[in-house]
């Protein structure tokens, strides 16, 4: 298991934040998110000073979806970052925790009237319009209540990332986004510029996530640049924010070659400079969405080992107290991750085992197939690499309620979401007598 930000080993022990994985399960109970605090911030540093966010003014927005407790919005809003969110739930997080509503991006492709009045109201930064519905009610809304609200349209650039089919959205068959090939965003440009209470300052595009190849950001660049300069040519508005999206891969397993945060930042600031004097126009104000490779590397789930099954000859399955509930994405993208035992990290790794999960389902597996130390009924497995779309992907499936997440840092530790408890879980249920 490779050991990401503060992890070391102690006496065979792991510490994460310089506090024992003992310590977390004796004070915390598991399953448990465990937050890398200082690699969380270390990663947001990286992206401000090679993103040139002070010398030039580009900006980094932390994709919200990949984890947003109110505590990651205060993060965020410390390393000077900005916010996407992509739903009515995560902006109310932000409101809530206080972050600057002018440096949110509110993406989604099909916002309610209830998000979008939310939006206006709460005076955030940029919508990034997804398509004709939207743009049309955002005026209504804004023409109602005398405001004036900034945009991006998002368009489908046509690039085809390799990654997950789940997770590609550049490709022309997409759910997102003004289409260039069929003329939808000259119409929408049409359209807007129809508009009193619009104004058109961005483009943005977003080509799919865990993408380890620099090339397909490039290839989006030049596509980008060239339709900044041909909506000015055609339309006589000049674009002057250029978002690029996210989608830079992290590791998760040895399979995984990932690139340096300052690999891809460079990359793409020096192609968006190099194509813009090519063609002729200002650079733009650059944008980029970082989400899992922020936070991935920097959340570890902890486990309590239960039963173990020994089928001689076929397979040995140890399961956890935890599984799809806590971490859907096995399940959903087939994905990969490597793990250990907490308090054994210099054993050798003698035995194959599959990890299983609690819930009723036989597709319940975390990990198939892992060679692992010699592993014990209440020893504590870490599953690394947990920060991006665990928690925020957590549901109550079997009734299990959702774990708690803490942060570490420096010898400390604190609690940032606390455990669901059975009496919560039920909360939004109503206890009604049966009248027939």
């Amino acid at each position: 298991m490779k050991l990401h930000g503060t992890m070391s080993v102690k006496n065979n022990q792991l510490y994460i934040g310089n506090v024992s994985c003992s310590e977390l399960r004796e004070k915390y109970l598991t399953p448990l998110y465990v937050l890398d605090e200082e690699l969380v911030r270390d990663n947001c540093k990286e992206f401000v000073k090679h993103f040139r966010v002070e010398e030039d003014e580009n900006r980094v927005a932390y994709a919200g979806k990949a984890f947003l407790p109110m505590y990651m919005c205060n993060i965020i809003n410390e390393e000077k970052m900005y916010l996407d969110v992509v739903s009515g739930g995560e902006l109310y997080t932000a409101h809530k925790s206080n972050f600057p509503m002018e440096k949110i991006l509110f993406h989604g492709s099909n916002k309610t009237m209830d998000e979008v009045e939310m939006g206006i109201n709460l005076g955030v930064g940029r919508f990034v319009v997804d398509n004709f519905y939207e743009l049309d009610l955002i005026e209504k809304i804004c023409n109602r209540k005398n405001k004036k609200q900034k945009i991006y349209f998002r368009i489908t650039p046509g690039i085809e990332a390799h990654t997950h089919n789940y997770i590609k959205t550049g490709q022309i068959d997409s759910k997102f986004g003004f289409t260039l090939e069929n003329g939808d965003l000259d119409r929408a440009i049409k359209e807007v510029k129809k508009y009193n209470n619009i104004e058109l300052v961005g483009i943005h595009a977003h080509i799919g996530s865990q993408i380890f190849d620099i090339d397909p950001y490039l290839d989006e660049v030049v596509i980008m640049m060239n339709l900044v300069k041909s909506i000015k040519e055609k339309h006589d508005i000049e674009i002057k924010e250029v978002d690029l999206g996210g989608g830079i891969g992290a590791y998760y397993t040895k399979e995984d070659n990932v690139k340096t945060i300052k690999e891809y930042c460079e990359a793409i600031i020096n192609k968006s400079k190099e194509v813009c004097r090519k063609i002729g126009i200002n650079l733009p104000i650059l944008v980029i969405e970082p989400g899992r490779s922020i936070v991935a590397n920097a959340g570890s789930t902890l486990y309590t080992v239960g039963a173990i099954k020994n089928i001689k000859g076929v397979r040995t399955y140890v399961s956890v107290d935890g599984g799809m509930t806590d971490n859907i994405r096995p399940s959903l993208y087939q994905a990969k991750y490597e793990c250990s035992i907490a308090s054994k990290m210099c054993d050798d790794k003698v035995n194959r085992v599959t990890i299983a999960g609690k819930c009723c389902e036989s597709g319940d597996i975390l990990i198939s197939d892992v060679n692992i130390m010699d592993i014990e009924t209440l020893d504590i497995l870490v599953v690394p690499s947990t920060g991006a779309y665990s928690y925020s992907m957590a549901s109550n499936y079997n009734k299990i309620p959702k774990p708690a997440v803490v942060s570490v840092s420096n010898g400390n530790s604190r609690l940032i979401c606390k455990r669901q408890s059975y009496e919560e879980l039920l909360e939004l249920e109503m206890q009604l007598e049966l009248t027939y």
